[in-house]
């Protein structure tokens, strides 16, 4: 068992380096740049209002790390494919199922960093909010990081695969009015954000999402493992 979970820890090393190189640690300060942004802004007086915890989970943590999730998900299988080490995974003992589970959980740890690092500067500099505030961004972006890994795989293609989690991360914002409307079965859903609500009720329903959209989760990374052992299918020029 010790020495199963020590090759285990190993691959998601390597994956992990083999994903980011050895600048991985840039990843999670990139998306400070955006409460950077923020600040300047409160700063110099282009923003008027200050932000309010229903602002957190979404747009101060959520939002970078999306984005985050996104760049990082579309390589774990399609950069593979482009890259021409497809065939070399197939080899790998124990099968090509280990290396996609290795490195979405190596593309997992920049952006857990990232989502803590937002927490602390938002909590501190911004507004402060519950902490289910944070898992509710973190699973916002744990969806779009497996989604961005199926199209990937579904796709062949880092770009393709970006630009249609992009386009299905912008038209769910869309339908919740960026943050006005809540829908129980959007993973950006912000129990913050109800209104006029009775607390049975938003406990409900943000327990109904959570649980939801956690098991959409292991879903996608089901189907995506399973697309990605369709050798054949995928090594098709």
């Amino acid at each position: 068992m010790r020495d199963r979970l020590a090759d285990g820890v190993s691959l998601i090393k390597l994956a992990l380096r083999w994903q980011l190189g050895r600048r991985m640690w840039l990843a999670p300060v990139l998306a400070l740049g955006w409460p950077a942004f923020h600040a300047l802004s409160l700063l110099f007086g282009w923003r008027d209002g200050r932000f309010v915890a229903a602002d957190a989970q979404n747009y101060l943590i959520g939002l970078p790390l999306n984005v985050l999730a996104i760049g990082l998900g579309v390589g774990i299988i399609a950069g593979e494919i482009e890259q021409r080490t497809l065939e070399v995974t197939y080899t790998v003992p124990g099968g090509a199922r280990r290396v996609w589970v290795a490195k979405l959980f190596a593309v997992a740890l920049p952006v857990l960093a990232a989502g803590a690092l937002l927490a602390v500067v938002t909590a501190v500099f911004f507004t402060s909010y519950p902490l289910l505030v944070v898992y509710g961004a973190l699973q916002g972006a744990a969806f779009y990081l497996v989604l961005a890994m199926g199209l990937g795989a579904l796709l062949r293609s880092e770009i393709t695969a970006a630009l249609v989690a992009a386009v299905i991360f912008f038209l769910n914002g869309l339908l919740g009015g960026f943050g006005e409307v809540q829908r129980r079965w959007s993973p950006l859903f912000n129990p913050l954000g109800l209104a006029d609500t009775s607390s049975s009720d938003v406990l409900a329903w943000t327990i109904q999402n959570r649980i939801g959209i956690a098991l959409l989760i292991f879903a996608i990374v089901a189907l995506s493992c399973v697309r990605a052992e369709r050798r054949e299918q995928l090594l098709r020029i």
